[in-house]
This record gives C-alpha cells, structure tokens and sequence, in this order.
C-alpha cells in the first residue's frame, strides 16, 4: 500500500500565505498532526518511507513513523518562485498556480508533474506485485500529483483535488502496472 500524506501545519499555512520553498517547519499544531497521524498508522509497518527534501514533510514522515525519511527532490514542493510566502489572497493566479507573468521563478507545470510522475513510476517498477507499505510525504501539490498518477490527471488540469489536508493522507495500491497518467 502506499501511504500519500500531506505535512502537517506551520505557520504559513495557518497565516493563508503561499509556501514554497521558502517554507516554515511544523509549527505547534502541526507537530500533534504528524503525533495523529502516528496513532492513527501506529499498526502498519513501513518497508519505506520517502519524504520531500522540505523540513515540514520530513518532520511529518519521522513523527508519523519513527523512522528516517529517504529523501529524494522529485517529491519537493512547486516551486511558487517570488510568490512563495505571499498571503493567498493577494496573489495573482494563473489557474492554479501563480501567474508566471507577474511572479519570476514560478516552476513549469509540465516539468513539475513529469519529475513526481518519474519518481512514482521508477517506485512502482521496483515495487510492482510485491507486498510493501511505502509512507509518501509531501505537499499539497505532490500529494495531489501522486493522486493524478494514479487517478489521472483531470481534464481542467486542477491536480489539487487529489490532495488531503495538512496532516491526513490518501491510500493508493500498485496494481498490474498500469496507471492513469493522461
């Protein structure tokens, strides 16, 4: 089974501001989340756990199961560029990410989704037909393009629906290699 789940909260994501790269550890509550989250799998052995290089989604992974996160960049947040850390509600968006017109260094979405699916496909080639519990953490982006992975990716594009809130998470299962990614 693969575990898909979303850090818990920090500051930014309490204050509604954009969070990126430029992101904030687990603030108090963010910490009981990952502590929750912990109960909640306390029954489920992990072969592997993999977490964005973000220290929000590595606390998360280590909190949720004691053990020490594999990190691997494919599964680091969007890059929102100079938008990172701005309130929500000021940013100007371009459909579901900022407007690269307005803000420098915002991440292609092509090449955003194309790096999680890379990761998600090189994870199922190695692990197809064989009984492993493999822990994801992430944003809410990756957590939602894992989603799209096995779900596919919507026709309007919006891959965040896939995704859970800060500190809950999704359950996804290999199964005979084949996968939504249109």
């Amino acid at each position: 089974m693969i575990y898909v789940v979303r850090h818990g909260q920090t500051e930014l994501n309490k204050e509604r501001r954009m969070q990126g790269r430029c992101g904030l550890p687990l603030n108090e509550y963010g910490v009981a989340q990952a502590e929750q989250l912990r109960d909640k799998l306390v029954n489920i052995t992990f072969d592997y756990v993999f977490s964005s290089p973000q220290d929000r989604a590595i606390q998360t992974a280590e909190i949720a199961t004691g053990k020490e996160a594999i990190i691997d960049a494919r599964l680091d947040v969007f890059d929102l560029g100079e938008a990172d850390r701005r309130k929500v509600s000021e940013v100007k968006m371009a459909g579901i990410i900022p407007d690269s017109t307005i803000y420098k260094g915002v991440e292609e979405t092509g090449s955003f989704v194309e790096r999680v699916f890379q990761f998600m496909g090189d994870l199922e080639s190695e692990n197809l037909g064989k009984e492993v519990n493999i822990l994801l953490s992430g944003h809410r982006c990756t957590t939602g393009c894992i989603g799209a992975y096995f779900k596919g990716v919507p026709k309007d594009g919006n891959i965040l629906r896939f995704s859970s809130d800060n500190g809950d998470y999704k359950i996804y299962r290999f199964q005979d290699g084949s996968h939504n990614s249109s």
